[in-house]
C-alpha cells in the first residue's frame, strides 16, 4: 500500500504537523480504512498531552472513524472493500483468551488499542482487526457517527451490562460529550431521566436532549429531596474533587452509581454503601457486539451526538477548542488531508 498521511505531535503538547509512514503490508487479519470523519475526543487530549505516560512519539490522534474499506487481508472475515465501517478506541483482540470467548472482547488479555502503540485515525488511513471494523447501518448519519464509537459505546455498555430496564429511574451526571449521549439513550429506552447540572440555565436544552428533571448539583436541599429514589446512576464526571457521597445516597437500596468518566481517586462512605447494599462500579467501551447493538438502536430512534465540524487539516485549531471547553458536545474532523 501507498504511504498513510497524518497529523502527528513530536512531543507532548506539541503541535500536530504533516506526517507521513510507511503501515507496510496488511496483515492477514486486519483491514485499512479509508477515513472519511473522525471525532476528536478527550481521550486524544490527554493522549496527546502525555497526561496517562503511555504515549509514543511521533504521536498520531484518532480513535473515532469512520470511512471506507479499501484494503482486507486474506483472513478477514464479514468485512469487504467499498463497506462503510467505523473504528473506535480498540483495534485488536486475540480471540481465544476467557474473555473474547465469553464475548466480553473489549476486556481481552492482549487487547490493543487504536491510539495506543499505533498511529490513529487524524489521517487518510488507519487499520484494524476485522472484528473491530463495525459496519454502519443505513438511518446512520456518517458526520455525526465517529463520536458514536467512544462516547456512544461507553455510556451504552452499562445499559446492557447491568440491565437497566425501562421501569428504572435514572440519574446521569455530567451533561457534556458523554452525557448528553446517555441522556437521549436512555429516553429513547424507557426510562425516567433525571439530569444533573451545575448551571441550571442549560435546563431546557438538557431536557430537549432527553431529561424529564434537571437538579442542580449545588443544591444540597434538592439533593437530599432525592435521597434513595434513583436505581441507576450513570457518571460522566472527570473532576478529581468531585464528591460523590450525595449521589450514592440518592440511590435506591441495590442502587448502582457506575463511572466512565476518568477520576483519579475515589472516596465513597461505606455505611453509605453497606446498609442499602449500594454499589460502585466501573467499565470501558464495549464489545463489537454492543457496538452493532447500539448502531442498530441509534439509527431506530435517531439518536446521534450534537457535534460541530472542522476540517482535518485544522486539528489543532479543534484541539484548542476542546481544551477550552467550548465544544458542543463533540468535534468531527471532515477528511480534507492529501
Amino acid at each position: 500500500m501507498s504511504e498513510i498521511h497524518a497529523l502527528a505531535a513530536s512531543q507532548a503538547g506539541a503541535k500536530l504537523e504533516p506526517f507521513s509512514y510507511d503501515p507496510g503490508p496488511l496483515a492477514d487479519d486486519h483491514v485499512e480504512i479509508e477515513v472519511q470523519y473522525c471525532g476528536v475526543c478527550h481521550s486524544d487530549y490527554s493522549m496527546w498531552r502525555n497526561e496517562f505516560g503511555w504515549t509514543q512519539f511521533p504521536f498520531v490522534a484518532g480513535h473515532e472513524a469512520i470511512g471506507k474499506i479499501v484494503a482486507v487481508g486474506s483472513d478477514a472475515k464479514f468485512v469487504k472493500v467499498g463497506q462503510t465501517v467505523g473504528l473506535g478506541w480498540n483495534s485488536a483482540s486475540c480471540l481465544h483468551c476467557r474473555q473474547c470467548l465469553h464475548g466480553d472482547h473489549n476486556l481481552c488479555e492482549n487487547l490493543q488499542m487504536t491510539i495506543i502503540g499505533r498511529y490513529g485515525a487524524f489521517a487518510t488511513r488507519v487499520r484494524c482487526h476485522w472484528l473491530w471494523a463495525t459496519p454502519i447501518p443505513e438511518g446512520v448519519d456518517l458526520s455525526k457517527a465517529g463520536p458514536l464509537f467512544c462516547a456512544g459505546i461507553t455510556v451504552f455498555h452499562p445499559l446492557v451490562q447491568f440491565e437497566v430496564k425501562p421501569t428504572d429511574r435514572v440519574g446521569v451526571l455530567g451533561i457534556g460529550g458523554l452525557g448528553h449521549l446517555a441522556l437521549q439513550f436512555l429516553n429513547k429506552w424507557g426510562c425516567h431521566v433525571t439530569a444533573f447540572s451545575s448551571s441550571l440555565s442549560k435546563a431546557d436544552e438538557i431536557k430537549k436532549m432527553g431529561a424529564h428533571d434537571v437538579v442542580d448539583t449545588h443544591s444540597q436541599e434538592s439533593m437530599q429531596k432525592l435521597a434513595g429514589s434513583l436505581n441507576f446512576i450513570l457518571s460522566t464526571v472527570a473532576a478529581s474533587d468531585f464528591d460523590l457521597n450525595p449521589f450514592v445516597n440518592a440511590l435506591t437500596p441495590n442502587g448502582r452509581l457506575h463511572l466512565v468518566g476518568v477520576i483519579p481517586e475515589i472516596k465513597v462512605q461505606m455505611p453509605l454503601l453497606l446498609l442499602k447494599q449500594r454499589s460502585v462500579s466501573s467499565s470501558p467501551s464495549g464489545p463489537p457486539s454492543e457496538v452493532m447493538a447500539m448502531l442498530d438502536f441509534c439509527a431506530r430512534h435517531g439518536v446521534a451526538p450534537i457535534t460541530e465540524e472542522f476540517p482535518m487539516s485544522q486539528a489543532n485549531e479543534a484541539m484548542a477548542h476542546l481544551e477550552s471547553g467550548k465544544a458542543r458536545y463533540r468535534v468531527v474532523l471532515k477528511q480534507d488531508l492529501q
